[in-house]
């Protein structure tokens, strides 16, 4: 714990903790899809048990250090590209997010009451399975932009740890807000689809820049606020006048 009085460790610990908030957006947006499938007295403990399995994922990783650099060696080539265990990772992944953010896309434009909807809600347990091997994912890019940033391991497990709370506080705010806009929820769906893209780009080493990304995120997100905004305007009551009277 020596770099408890290290300043440049200090500086190092709120660089890190930042970037785990931005690189957790993409957590956070699955977490809210997914939760949303339950009933609304189970969302809340999905969201918590998904974010601290995030958390235990990163630091378990994080303390097995040796065998994630193993995960960057080649393993095979096809079609002209070397393969590491994290490439494939990253590329079973983003067909999984492609996959899933397709069905839940699909469910919506079917409406509810569609007959590919009519069947009972996925279990508590079935949603947290899929919570995890998502964060199988997004915590292979979140360690190892903390491996890269920072080599010491103190720093860098805290760093996850503030921002996994940090990531829980936010969390309820985000997931009732689409709940309550299903156009917001709509388009955090494409974010996913725009997120499995780019993961699996990146497995097949083209990587996209994450301020690309980030960008056309935020962006999309103004827009819909102003949206959000000019339906309620809309929908605000209007004051009828008397009519004039002699």
């Amino acid at each position: 714990m020596s770099w408890l009085s290290d300043p440049n460790a200090w500086i190092a610990f709120a660089t890190l903790v930042v970037l785990e908030l931005v690189l957790g957006i993409d957590n956070i947006v699955f977490l809210t899809i997914l939760s949303d499938r339950l009933p609304a007295a189970q969302r809340p403990k999905a969201r918590k048990i998904g974010l601290i399995l995030a958390m235990a994922m990163r630091i378990l990783l994080l303390l097995s250090l040796s065998w994630l650099m193993r995960l960057t060696a080649t393993l095979f080539e096809a079609f002209g590209h070397p393969f590491s265990g994290k490439d494939l990772i990253l590329v079973l992944g983003g067909l999984f997010l492609l996959a899933k953010s397709t069905h839940e896309i699909h469910q919506k434009l079917e409406g509810e009451s569609g007959s590919s909807s009519a069947g009972v809600g996925p279990s508590f347990t079935s949603v947290i399975l899929q919570i995890v091997l998502l964060d199988v994912v997004f915590s292979l890019d979140s360690v190892i932009t903390a491996v890269g940033m920072v080599d010491n391991l103190g720093v860098m497990i805290s760093a996850v740890v503030v921002s996994v709370v940090c990531m829980m506080g936010f969390a309820r705010p985000v997931g009732d807000f689409v709940q309550r806009h299903p156009t917001v929820k709509m388009l955090a769906l494409s974010f996913l689809l725009l997120i499995g893209v780019t993961l699996i780009a990146d497995g097949f080493r083209q990587h996209i820049p994450k301020g690309y990304i980030y960008f056309s995120m935020a962006f999309s997100i103004f827009v819909e606020m102003l949206n959000i905004r000019v339906q309620k305007g809309r929908q605000a009551p209007v004051t009828l006048h008397e009519p004039y009277k002699e």
